[in-house]
């Protein structure tokens, strides 16, 4: 149905994705999710060519839309919009709103689109709102008429661009559940969204966006339960992560315990905390200090994750070699500390860099 090749946008310098590819079918719903800024909305908009891409194919049905000659205008009658902030006719009623594209665009009789225009209402339960001005609704209710206006044009594809961002966290519930309804029809659906939860039920496919494009696809079992790539791992288990690299003769303990204190105060950590968080590390770094090269390099990694609490330590280094918790020269001291303040210490080389990972134990010492 669409069919997206080697998608490339940018505003001047500002390079936003390039070489995006992607397949839709009949009946998908594909939601995007990402962080702020990652060009989830422009990647939407591209689709109907409110945004025109600097390259690529956007192929709709066989017509490649980025064509001069692609007549885009009947395209967009196949694909109807949902925008965030409603974008209703402040001077007409809801009524008015709904009917005035299938009559002046698509020439249906009036008397035909008020009654097609009442189903789509009361699809969307506000069908007792019919002749009210839009701004006599709550912002749930008016985007649940531009739901019903977008409806009356009789569109194969929806594009919704955060449809939940401009409301009140108490009329979130409503548009979701209109959108539920669409998508359990059989519409064809490609959603924008930060409701993480509701992205997880609906899709049939996630796009993560991140690093100028998708950076990782797949069923929402697979990116929510096992995703593959780093980045989506920190997105979907809202990681919040430290990290400190220098050469290891160069390393300034003192400024890394201020951003670790300052990392600890924003996501609340508790002095307890970080404290065991900043022995555990000053253990490890006096023994790899010891034995260091003049190009020796080492990098500090803390992670947080807000949905388990866990805390993860990182600690990459060039020198010495093999996990030195387990080296017979490590202080005994030092390993019997270390070990009771963590639930899990494992060790890999990757590409000539040891990587020790450190599972901390909760300030009170529970696993």
């Amino acid at each position: 149905m669409i069919s997206i090749k080697n998608l490339k946008k940018s505003y001047g310098d500002n390079l936003v994705f390039e070489n995006v590819s992607a397949e839709i079918n009949r009946g998908d719903v594909i939601v995007i999710i990402g962080p702020s800024g990652c060009g989830k909305s422009t990647l939407i908009r591209c689709l109907n060519l409110l945004e025109q891409p600097d390259s690529g194919e956007i192929i709709i049905d066989g017509v490649d839309i980025t064509k001069k000659d692609a007549g885009i205008d009947r395209v967009r009658q196949k694909m109807g919009m949902v925008y965030q902030s409603f974008n209703l006719f402040s001077h007409k009623t809801i009524l008015e709103n709904v009917i005035l594209a299938p009559v002046n665009i698509f020439k249906i009789p009036k008397k035909q689109a008020i009654a097609e225009a009442f189903k789509y209402l009361k699809m969307v339960g506000i069908a007792n709102r019919a002749d009210y001005m839009p701004d006599q609704l709550s912002g749930g209710q008016k985007q649940r008429a531009a739901i019903a206006r977008c409806l009356a044009m009789r569109p194969e594809i929806i594009l919704f661009d955060e449809p939940t961002s401009a409301l009140d966290p108490t009329m979130v519930d409503e548009v979701l559940s209109v959108i539920r309804k669409l998508t359990k029809s059989g519409m064809t659906c490609v959603i924008v969204t930060h409701e993480m939860n509701f992205a997880k039920n609906i899709a049939s496919m996630i796009f993560y966006m991140d690093e100028k494009g998708i950076y990782e696809k797949g069923t929402p079992e697979a990116i929510f339960n096992n995703p593959q790539r780093e980045k989506t791992r920190a997105f979907i288990n809202k990681l919040k992560v430290l990290e400190y690299a220098s050469q290891i003769i160069d390393i300034d303990i003192y400024e890394f315990v201020r951003m670790l204190t300052d990392y600890c105060q924003k996501y609340d950590l508790t002095k307890q905390e970080k404290d065991n968080i900043n022995l555990v590390i000053e253990e490890l770094i006096v023994y790899i200090t010891a034995g260091a090269r003049q190009t020796d390099r080492i990098a500090i990694t803390v992670r947080y994750n807000e949905n388990t609490g866990e805390k993860e330590i990182y600690l990459r280094y060039t020198a010495p070699d093999g996990n030195i918790i387990e080296n017979e020269s490590f202080d005994e001291i030092s390993r019997r500390l270390i070990k009771g303040f963590t639930n899990e210490i494992s060790y890999t080389r990757d590409d000539n860099v040891n990587v020790l990972k450190l599972v901390m134990k909760s300030a009170d010492g529970k696993s």
